[in-house]
């Protein structure tokens, strides 16, 4: 198999070098007019020669010659993309506006378009900043918030904005190499995702957070369970910044996962704790803990075992009042995680279940604005950081996100556009033609570390000051200060509707006071929601 998928990649290659060396025996043994097709297929092999050295192109390095097809049609594409729009034919408009974006940002180049938004800004959902007539230049735009509360030891200046999940095995290893190694050059942080920390993750020396999924990755027992020590020794590394127990992703929230023996290399198993020549299973729920109060005790338990880190979880929300269950715990028991990071239904970077991946689990805007509104009900926002995660892309993106509640973002598809990726959807096959999602040694040649880091390093650099120029703008000093109101909506009628009238913030301990209005039966929600169970009562 993997011999027919070189030839496949390398066949162009390989014919046009036998064309260029036939070429030459006739032009010696037959005719002087044998030098045409010499100097064709001889151009086409140098080319072929020089795309597998090169460093720049993933494409070209796994496709020689071949691989030029793609960005031929790439030069082609504003024409059609044109004609698709005036046919009034859908062309994946996020994907391709955003992919076209963040290479253009990681390479360092000008974003900057001609004629105007391609939006269609009458459409429905439409959404734009309000600007100010005084607005401000904000020199400085490493943006950043600190993490921990109270109870945290250690707290972490963190970027307000970061890698998200991804875990090696799901990525390749020179994939997840590039990515560490552009977050430590830019100074934020890499979610290691549920898979362990590798050896990759190490090697460029940035600042991890490592994710505790449901199989315990490089914490577990023999039999999956959590393991303290091994969590203990794992969360000592100075390079471990903050913990954060996976309880759902947006992709699929709510079911497991399992990696076949067949894919379990050497290196996976190290970096997970699991035995060679046997399936690793992610459950779909945690074993540590069952109940909200004992979910809480196991944050408190990961926040001592680490030295005081801070410690938190990531959820896409799914019963509204489960996630109140959680807060109604962390009032009974006064332990608070440091952090929560909404994930999206719409996030999500690997393969899943297509009714999954569609319909099951809340968007990010609406996940976002009901745990931020929850935490204030509550009375304890102030005590927990808000990340948010799900297609956050663009600087609007973060300020979008930023003013729903967010403290800051993470991104998975930004940072995979940056080291190349360019969405073949082939994630699961072990087929990547890029070398980002794969294990196949020949194909993840193709990605060069050293020059996608530098992509990854710029693509957030240049988002960071494309948000302060967005917050400037606004007539902000900081993008912490936006707000609802500085967004507006286009509804179905056509007619817009400030943020706050859609995505207010409802007021501090509401859900605490019985004379309280309720909205949206939030109350009837905590009313019915207990710190002792996930199960509800009447």
């Amino acid at each position: 198999m993997k011999r027919i998928s070189s030839l496949a990649r390398f066949g162009t290659f390989a014919g046009v070098l036998l064309l260029a060396l036939l070429s030459l025996i006739l032009l010696i043994t037959w005719s002087l007019w044998f030098i045409v097709p010499l100097v064709l297929f001889g151009v086409l092999s140098a080319m072929g020669v020089y795309d597998v050295i090169q460093e720049k192109h993933s494409i070209l390095r796994n496709y020689p010659v071949l691989g030029h097809m793609r960005f031929f049609f790439e030069g082609i594409r504003p024409e059609i993309r044109q004609y698709l729009i005036e046919s009034d034919q859908d062309e994946e408009p996020f994907s391709r506006d955003d992919r076209s974006l963040v290479y253009q940002r990681a390479k360092g180049q000008e974003d900057a378009r001609p004629f105007g938004t391609r939006m269609r800004v009458y459409d429905a959902g439409y959404s734009w900043v309000t600007h100010s007539v005084q607005p401000v230049h904000i020199e400085n735009t490493d943006f950043r918030v600190r993490i921990g509360n109270k109870d945290c030891k250690q707290p972490y200046d963190a970027s307000i904005y970061n890698i998200s999940a991804m875990s090696f095995g799901s990525l390749s290893a020179n994939a997840i190499s590039a990515l560490n190694k552009g977050a430590k050059m830019g100074g934020f942080a890499h979610d290691t995702g549920e898979g362990g920390v590798s050896r990759y993750h190490r090697s460029g020396g940035g600042d991890l957070i490592y994710e505790v999924g449901s199989g315990y990755f490089g914490c577990r027992t023999d039999d999956g369970q959590f393991d303290p020590e091994k969590f203990r020794d794992q969360a000592s590394s100075d390079q471990i910044k903050m913990i954060e127990v996976k309880l759902s992703q947006g992709a699929k929230p709510g079911h497991g996962g399992m990696l076949p023996a067949s894919k379990i290399s050497k290196e996976i198993a190290e970096a997970r704790g699991v035995p060679m020549g046997q399936d690793c299973v992610s459950p779909a729920a945690h074993s540590a803990f069952t109940t909200p109060i004992e979910m809480m005790d196991f944050l408190g338990q990961l926040r001592d075992l680490s030295g005081g880190k801070p410690v938190g979880f990531k959820l896409c929300i799914g019963h509204q009042r489960e996630f109140m269950c959680m807060v109604k715990a962390m009032l009974e028991t006064g332990i608070v995680p440091d952090f929560i990071v909404v994930d999206g239904t719409e996030g999500g970077t690997g393969a899943a279940p297509l009714e999954f991946a569609n319909h099951v689990g809340m968007p990010m805007v609406e996940g976002l604005t009901f745990v931020h509104n929850t935490l204030r009900g509550a009375g304890i926002r102030d005590q927990v950081k808000l990340g948010a995660a799900g297609k956050v892309v663009s600087a609007f993106d973060i300020a979008r996100a930023l003013a729903l509640g967010a403290d800051w973002c993470n991104s998975a598809r930004g940072f995979m556009f940056a080291i190349g990726c360019i969405q073949a959807q082939a994630c699961h096959t072990n087929h990547c033609p890029v070398g980002v999602a794969t294990q196949d040694p020949t194909r993840q040649r193709a990605l060069d570390v050293g020059h996608k880091s530098e992509r990854v390093a710029r693509f957030h650099r240049n988002t960071l000051k494309a948000l302060g120029e967005m917050t400037g703008a606004a007539g902000l000093e900081n993008p912490s200060e936006f707000l609802p109101r500085h967004m507006m909506l286009r509804q179905g009628d056509k007619s817009m509707v400030q943020g706050d009238e859609v995505y207010g913030y409802l007021p501090e301990g509401y859900l605490l006071d019985d004379k309280a209005q309720d909205y949206k039966g939030n109350k009837t929600r905590w009313s019915r929601a207990q710190a002792s169970s996930f199960v509800p009562f009447d």
